[in-house]
């Protein structure tokens, strides 16, 4: 008989010991225990049971598992990950896991995970040029599952703690200049989306804001436009409209009245293909549509409109979201305040707003010093 305090060791054959330690009992009363085989002389098993026993006395005992790192994160993202992220927040998981741990640590026990085999992926990644961003994205989604492992009693302790990271560095911002801007919205006039690039540079909206903008939140006779919601793509196909990305990410605009005439062509161009698909067409009522009525999606815009037009107006390659790093920049080399421009772009606070333009700052210190200058001497 086991005894539920001091453990028990089993002889199987010389030198080979079954330590077994009564654990409790599971919600239907079935008994659990600890089963684990060892070699060697007596005494080093003694030492096994013992170290067993204290580390289930101190709440730290870890039973093992065959359980792999790919089931244990499909478990994570199912019962613990998708409970607290939004779907495109959990699809960006999935893609960070699928492209970069699953295939070179995946297949390994989750209980036998050491630190040194996290840090050789991560050290891999950087070998292969991966930025410091991508490999502490990954590395924050890692350890997160991690950590929710180590709550649920499979690890003693979350391998990721004592990783070594890149030095973050910080890349140039790519955007339009004035000039640019002006170039690259010539090229795009012919375009079907002309609207939606006109907008994208004079909002600063967000891709997946622009892609949920909808007829009803265009107010044409205020000259106002209302940000309500987001587009996500599903991983498996397909998308949802989705909350904003923050509570400050639900706002306002007011328009220009440029900006309003080149909608109102767009709405009726827009209209016109509707009637001809007629009941093909599959209404979302969104501002910008595919040709059967969905959403655009940003891969589709970019490789069939964005891309060429760039090519066309021989400028440089910037992706889809450097658009809203130009409206900011552009406003505030123009002088106007970080604030108004904060709350334009939906920034949670001013202060991302200042550090992720910071760049733009050194003239607008300049043009402030000139200023007080003149206050001063009575200028």
């Amino acid at each position: 008989m086991t005894s539920r305090k001091t453990g028990q060791l089993i002889e199987r054959e010389k030198g080979i010991w079954t330590v077994r330690i009564y654990l409790g009992e599971d919600a239907s009363g079935k008994r659990l225990y600890h089963n684990e085989t060892t070699k060697g002389a007596k005494k080093d098993a003694q030492k096994r049971l013992t170290q067993v026993l204290r580390e289930k006395d101190s709440g730290v005992y870890v039973q093992s598992s065959a359980m792999t790192l790919n089931n244990f994160l499909d478990k994570w993202l199912a019962e613990s990950a998708s409970l607290k992220i939004r779907e495109r927040t959990l699809n960006g998981y999935e893609t960070l896991l699928k492209c970069h741990v699953r295939q070179k640590l995946g297949a390994k026990r989750l209980s036998d995970l050491h630190l040194l085999e996290v840090q050789k992926l991560y050290n891999e990644m950087n070998k292969a040029n991966f930025s410091p961003t991508t490999v502490r994205h990954v590395h924050n989604v890692l350890s997160s599952a991690l950590k929710q492992a180590v709550k649920w009693k499979m690890l003693m302790q979350n391998p990721c703690d004592f990783c070594d990271l890149p030095r973050q560095v910080k890349t140039e911002m790519k955007c339009f200049t004035p000039d640019e801007a002006k170039l690259f919205l010539e090229a795009a006039e012919s375009d079907k989306f002309y609207a939606l690039f006109y907008l994208a540079i004079e909002t600063g909206m967000r891709p997946e804001e622009y892609f949920g903008l909808k007829w009803q939140d265009i107010d044409f006779e205020q000259r106002t436009l209302s940000v309500q919601r987001a587009v996500v793509e599903r991983s498996g196909g397909g998308f949802i409209f989705d909350e904003l990305k923050t509570s400050r990410s639900r706002r306002s605009i007011p328009l220009s009245n440029s900006v309003i005439n080149v909608l109102k062509i767009h709405r009726r161009i827009q209209f016109e293909e509707r009637l001809k698909l007629g009941a093909n067409y599959q209404n979302y009522d969104v501002v910008f549509a595919s040709e059967v009525g969905t959403p655009m999606t940003r891969r589709n815009l970019f490789r069939r409109h964005f891309k060429p037009l760039l090519v066309k107006a021989g400028l440089p390659d910037i992706r889809l979201y450097d658009l809203r790093h130009t409206t900011a920049t552009l406003l505030l080399s123009a002088g106007q305040n970080p604030k108004v421009v904060s709350e334009r772009l939906g920034h949670a606070s001013i202060v991302l707003t200042l550090d992720t333009y910071s760049h733009v700052l050194p003239t607008m210190q300049e043009e402030a010093t000139n200023k007080i200058e003149k206050l001063m001497l009575g200028k």
